[in-house]
């Protein structure tokens, strides 16, 4: 099915923009399936795929999305609670001595996994470095749909027994990302963000799929 999302602007990666990576307003993205089906003027689209394609509007900017250099330590030196444990654990997620006191087993790790992917979902991750050592971790970033990438140099190195290191920013609107490697082009994947004017995540779609929506 075609879908036309409609937007305040379209923020290209910066390779294909040709005034840098200035946003493009009036700008919108047709996706077909998992791809990207074209990208221009909202109201050529419109004209072009109208009648045949489900709209969908954002009162924000759409970009590529946020990648996570610090995925690995995110989900594998982090554990994210669960609601129920707030009264015990709180709900900010735990790193160093306090996961170090936590009877973590591979079933926890993945349900931690889990919930901080939501997390990441939430801020407009598409993408996430790796890699993943624990099999439980590793299962719930396949299925998130998040695309895995290399872990990049500068991230710190991993612990004795390989665990990551704590990250080094937490999860949270406006925190630290490197610049997406993926492309808005027709024919890559449907992978990106819409951003509100204050930063804040209106919407994830990965491989065409809205996976996360601001309530």
């Amino acid at each position: 099915m075609l879908t036309l999302h409609r937007v305040r602007a379209v923020r290209l990666a910066p390779a294909e923009a040709p005034e840098g990576a200035e946003p493009l307003p009036g700008y919108a993205v047709v996706v077909d399936g998992d791809r990207l089906a074209a990208v221009g003027p909202y109201e050529e689209l419109l004209a072009a795929y109208g009648d045949r394609a489900r709209i969908r509007e954002w009162d924000g900017t759409l970009t590529p999305g946020r990648h996570e250099p610090d995925g690995a330590a995110l989900l594998e030196a982090t554990y994210h609670p669960d609601p129920r444990e707030a009264a015990e654990l709180g709900t900010e997620p735990l790193t160093g001595a306090a996961l170090a006191a936590l009877p973590m087993t591979e079933v926890r790790w993945g349900a931690s996994a889990r919930r901080g992917l939501q997390r990441l979902l939430a801020l407009g991750t598409t993408t996430l470095a790796g890699p993943f050592t624990h099999p439980a971790v590793r299962t719930a970033v396949q299925r998130s749909g998040i695309r895995q990438t290399p872990r990049p140099p500068r991230t710190s190195p991993a612990r004795a027994g390989g665990a990551a290191e704590a990250p080094s920013h937490s999860l949270a609107p406006g925190a630290p990302a490197e610049a997406p490697s993926h492309s808005l082009a027709p024919g890559a994947p449907a992978d990106f963000a819409v951003f509100a004017p204050d930063g804040s995540c209106l919407a994830t779609v990965l491989a065409g799929r809205l996976v996360h929506r601001r309530r």
